[in-house]
């Protein structure tokens, strides 16, 4: 069993800003799906951004259910992160891999959407999630191409860049990272309803449980 992890609070620079100030409404996507329902794909793309923070908001539930059991007489007021749970989300609901009981997973999606639409909205946020590597990969791309371009065209001074790119990129991508999954690839399920949870395989043929969800108004 693995030892949960807890994540304390960032002191980068970027906590200096309230990105809060934005808050999530109940009715935000359903009134932009009918403000733009003409344009093709859209709920399929609301939908898959509420299912990928319904995802994460289970994994962190299902690390929370893990550490109260392993250990009751610690506090609970951080985030456990299970490393032994993945998930994958898509349009029509989110694969859950890992060893997990199935009725401890149904009252962990229900738990976690009640807490996101509740206010919880950090739950939404995964230090894990595929959306960091992408933030960092791009950042240090981007920044290793500037430092190509301004720097003298010597060996050592393009080493020396490449360096500085890549140290700042690893600074700056957690934080980035998190604003990106915050703003960008989640948003809060306000309109998806479970329908049903079921054992399967993926595209890949890997064992999982595949959470289905449907939209609603």
């Amino acid at each position: 069993m693995n030892t949960p992890t807890s994540f304390p609070v960032s002191s980068s620079p970027f906590n200096f800003f309230n990105l809060d100030l934005i808050a999530p409404s109940p009715h935000q996507d359903s009134d932009l799906l009918k403000q733009l329902s003409f344009v093709p794909g859209l709920q399929e793309m609301l939908m898959l951004r509420q299912v990928h923070a319904l995802e994460h908001a289970t994994v962190w539930v299902l690390g929370e259910t893990q550490s109260v059991y392993s250990s009751p007489r610690k506090p609970t007021n951080v985030q456990f992160d299970n490393e032994s749970l993945s998930g994958l989300s898509t349009e029509q609901g989110f694969y859950l891999y890992g060893d997990v009981n199935i009725s401890y997973l149904r009252r962990a999606v229900t738990l976690a959407q009640h807490r996101l639409t509740s206010g919880e909205w950090d739950l939404a946020v995964h230090p894990r999630c595929g959306t960091n590597l992408s933030v960092a990969m791009l950042l240090t791309a981007g920044l290793a191409v500037s430092m190509y371009i301004m720097l003298p065209f010597r060996p050592i001074e393009q080493l020396i860049g490449l360096g500085l790119a890549a140290t700042t990129a690893s600074e700056l991508a957690p934080d980035l990272g998190t604003i990106a999954q915050r703003y960008l690839t989640t948003a809060i399920p306000f309109n998806l309803a479970i329908e049903n949870i079921i054992r399967t395989r993926d595209t890949w043929g890997r064992e999982a449980h595949f959470v289905r969800v449907k939209w609603r108004e």
